[in-house]
């Protein structure tokens, strides 16, 4: 190429690059343009205030040569920020978030000039490529990071970094914004709190009935699985023969972060309601020789901020740890877990089946009779709406035939949902996947095994128990995570092999 080609190519590239750096300026106005027309409420003043409180408190990226010689930032300015912060409201918090990922991230043409240096050196000596290196590494910093990292270090501020975070996975869930700055900075911050909230810094604390008011009362609320009824009820889920474990963050003082509940039992449960509505008064002395399984019936997360930061595996392998060390001779550890979606999934099911003109195959002619028996139904069309409006409503288990009916085709189906629905080649099943994923078994499903009204509407009172067996955790984790394979027992097998065969899949 000629050096008038050159030239050319050059200036075209710049006025490229130009044009598209006009363009970012001009959608950036468009939103700020939009924002103030929908919300007309905001004022020229709270545009100033955001714009000097970020001029302020995200402080000037030092220089390589003077990373670690800046001094740190009065603690002032992170209580500012997070003051100011906590005083918007949503919309405001949208804009402000938006202002501080966009101005305040990776200066991408430093980085640029940095990547271009490093391929230049790529002939040099090694020292010079990985100090090259180095710097690329250190300009892919937004700045931004400094700010939250200071944020950390004063009273209360991992809580609110944590808050901050659940904010930017509220606005990215309900699609008010597709900003790629906003995507960063949710990056950005799950990476630090993975950093700070790594096992090796949390506590492992057991819940009784002598634990501080607040952490019982905050345990009730937190109760995402099994709520939790009155004070009665916690009583007994802190009692004898019942274990709660929570792990807790220096940071956050008074703050369960995870909390699983275990029942100690003489056999693996195959229902809930023994476990929850069963009672043993507090001066009940516990049976070694009836205590051969522990039972994980609740795992709740309770700090919408640090989804994707794991927490829960790790507590139920502390948890094992702790129930050997204090009942040696337990050798079986299982969870029973509900199995939210099914039923939605399953009205999908029938309508996809019904427009396809394939209904007859999710049951059998025998238990289409006895739908068409019990209700009145006419065969075919009629039939189909009649179960979907039945397992819609939960009125089905009122009927003792429609309940004996109904069992294996509900059960070969939830089999399938379980072990056959793949999103990405992993479980739909969001409980199922995080079992899966710590290695266990998918082990047993249970027919009515939680009659309330909540888990007739989510799983047809079906739940399943995920098997830990200690020797085969981690292979088992290992084939799943890597090769997308599930390990289930014959029970379950059994039953996908009757679906595949009744579906002809």
């Amino acid at each position: 190429m000629t050096p008038f080609h050159l030239c050319t190519a050059a200036r075209s590239l710049l006025k490229s690059y130009r044009h598209r750096a006009v363009l970012k300026t001009v959608q950036q106005g468009l939103r700020v343009w939009e924002f103030r027309n929908m919300y007309p409420c905001t004022s020229i003043a709270w545009h100033n205030s955001m714009e000097e409180i970020l001029r302020k408190t995200v402080a000037p990226f030092p220089s390589y040569e003077m990373r670690d010689k800046s001094p740190p930032p009065p603690e002032s300015n992170s209580l500012e920020f997070m003051h100011f912060y906590k005083s918007l409201e949503k919309e405001q918090k949208l804009e402000f978030l938006e202002k501080l990922s966009y101005d305040f991230g990776v200066d991408h043409r430093w980085a640029s000039d940095l990547a271009a240096k490093l391929l230049d050196t790529q002939g040099r000596d090694v020292a010079t490529i990985l100090q090259v290196e180095d710097r690329l590494r250190y300009s892919l910093t937004p700045r931004y990071r400094q700010l939250l990292t200071h944020i950390s270090r004063v009273q209360g501020g991992v809580k609110f970094l944590v808050d901050l975070r659940a904010d930017l996975i509220e606005l990215a869930s309900s699609k008010i914004t597709d900003s790629p700055h906003m995507r960063d900075l949710n990056s950005t911050l799950k990476s630090l709190l993975s950093e700070w909230f790594s096992v090796g810094l949390l506590q492992l604390e057991r819940i009784t009935w002598q634990s501080p008011c607040e952490i019982l009362q905050k345990i009730s609320q937190y109760e995402a699985v099994h709520p939790v009824r009155n004070w009665t009820d916690i009583k007994r889920r802190v009692g004898p023969y019942r274990r709660c474990y929570a792990f807790t963050h220096a940071s956050m003082p008074g703050e369960p972060l995870v909390v699983l509940h275990v029942a100690l039992t003489e056999d693996i449960a195959n229902n809930i309601q023994g476990i929850v509505r069963e009672f043993s008064t507090l001066d009940t002395d516990e049976d070694v020789n009836k205590i051969n399984a522990a039972i994980f019936y609740s795992i709740s997360s309770t700090q919408a901020g640090l989804q994707g930061v794991e927490l829960g595996n790790y507590l139920i392998k502390r948890v094992v740890r702790e129930l050997q060390s204090e009942f040696p001779h337990m050798a079986q550890f299982s969870s029973l877990s509900p199995i939210p979606g099914f039923s939605l999934w399953l009205q999908g099911a029938l309508g996809q089946h019904k427009k396809e003109g394939r209904a007859i195959e999710l049951l059998s002619e025998q238990e289409w009779r006895e739908v068409e028996d019990v209700t009145g139904a006419a065969p075919g069309a009629p039939a189909m709406e009649a179960l979907r409006r039945l397992i819609s409503t939960s009125e089905w288990i009122r009927s003792d035939r429609l309940i004996r009916a109904l069992e294996p085709a509900l059960m070969r189906l939830c089999a399938w949902y379980l072990y056959g629905e793949k999103r990405r080649g992993y479980a739909l099943n969001p409980v199922a996947n995080f079992h899966l994923q710590n290695g266990a078994t998918m082990w047993r499903l249970n027919w009515q095994a939680d009659t309330s009204p909540r888990g007739m509407a989510n799983s047809c009172g079906i739940m399943v128990n995920y098997r830990y067996f200690l020797q085969e955790t981690s292979p088992n984790s290992a084939a799943y995570l890597q090769n997308k394979v599930i390990k289930a027992s014959e029970q379950v097998m059994g039953l996908v092999s009757q679906f595949q065969k009744s579906s002809k899949l």
